[in-house]
């Protein structure tokens, strides 16, 4: 298993999508296998689209665990963003949890980007500004957020609505995404809670 300096199983968490217009927020996390190193794990921000595929492909394949999950679009208007980002990471984490053997109590320990912590989540948890640079597990969660996100919206939210351009921008404020918009209105997928939304519907 990969381990902390105290002998801890580490997991590594991040997310993707917080700040869209448009669909879903997903989550990973991984457990990393040491006797199977993964080469070239970094932000998957800062990876090309094609380097990122081939990296998810291969933390699905060597990673001694892993999970997705998300939180949808209606629970984001309801519930806020920043609810929403939190119990992703623990559904993501969950289902990480159901892919390996029993961990014994107080071996696992849950390292997440940024700074908000997992929602009842119920094992330790630390926090790691820059995470996604910085420790591999992180990094790694972060492509398969990413990737697992953009496939969504293409395979699901571009194919109903093709209309709006989410092939190129994922649900992010682009220009070309504003312009749809202005021109097509929201659809089901956009989060009508976020300002620019919430503004063109009226709301404050």
């Amino acid at each position: 298993m990969d381990r902390d300096g105290a002998g801890r199983w580490t997991v590594g968490v991040d997310e993707a999508g917080r700040g869209c217009l448009a669909g879903p927020i997903f989550a990973a996390a991984v457990l990393l296998d040491p006797e199977r190193p993964i080469v070239g794990l970094d932000d998957s921000k800062r990876l090309p689209p094609g380097t990122r595929e081939r990296l998810s492909r291969e933390i699905r394949e060597r990673a001694l665990a892993w999970g997705v999950a998300w939180a949808t679009v209606r629970e984001i208007d309801q519930r806020g963003i920043e609810w929403a980002n939190r119990i992703a990471f623990s559904r993501a984490v969950r289902a990480l949890l159901r892919r390996v053997p029993q961990v014994p109590p107080g071996r696992l320990v849950v390292y997440i980007d940024g700074t908000r912590r997992a929602l009842r989540l119920g094992l330790p948890q630390v926090t790691v500004a820059g995470g996604d640079r910085t420790h591999a597990a992180i990094a790694a969660a972060s492509i398969l957020a990413k990737t697992a996100r953009d496939r969504f919206v293409l395979e699901t939210m571009h194919a109903r609505y093709p209309q709006y351009g989410f092939d190129q921008h994922k649900g992010y404020a682009t220009a070309r995404h504003l312009e749809a918009l202005r021109a097509w209105g929201p659809c089901p997928y956009h989060r009508m809670s976020f300002r620019p939304l919430a503004e063109a519907s009226g709301g404050e």
